[in-house]
This record gives structure tokens, sequence and C-alpha cells, in this order.
């Protein structure tokens, strides 16, 4: 059951990580200071593809997904 938790905690924090690269992707391609905060805070980034949610639409589902995932994995 441990490689279970492990693969779920895994491809949840791999989800992450490629939500925040496609929203860095994202926001820089919109406007630098955008692009430019989404380097230095990440989490503000987050709010930046909620309020912008018809461009980062992507992105911040696979976030929602990867936080999911690390909650399954924590829950057991």
């Amino acid at each position: 059951m441990e490689s279970v938790h492990a693969l779920l905690m895994t491809t949840g924090i791999v989800a992450l990580v490629l939500s925040w690269i496609l929203l860095l992707i994202t926001s820089a391609r919109e406007d630098f200071a955008w692009g430019l905060c989404t380097v230095l805070l990440p989490p503000l980034s987050y709010l930046y593809g909620l309020f912008r949610w018809h461009t980062a639409r992507t992105p911040i589902l696979f976030a929602i997904a990867g936080c999911v995932l690390i909650g399954l994995s924590r829950s057991h």
C-alpha cells in the first residue's frame, strides 16, 4: 500500500510542477510583468490564472489535479 501512496504523491507533485511551468509560459506570453511575478512569487501566479481563466485554464486544472492527488495520498 505504501507504493500506491508514493505513486499518488509523486504524480501530484509532477502535476503541480507542470502546472507552474505551463502557467509561467502562459503568463509570460501575455505580459512580461506577470511572467516575472510567476517566477518570483509562484502562489500569486495561480491567482492570476484564476482571473484569466480563459487563457490559463489548462495550468489551473493541472494544479487542481495535483492537489487532489496529493490529498488522496495523505488521506490513507
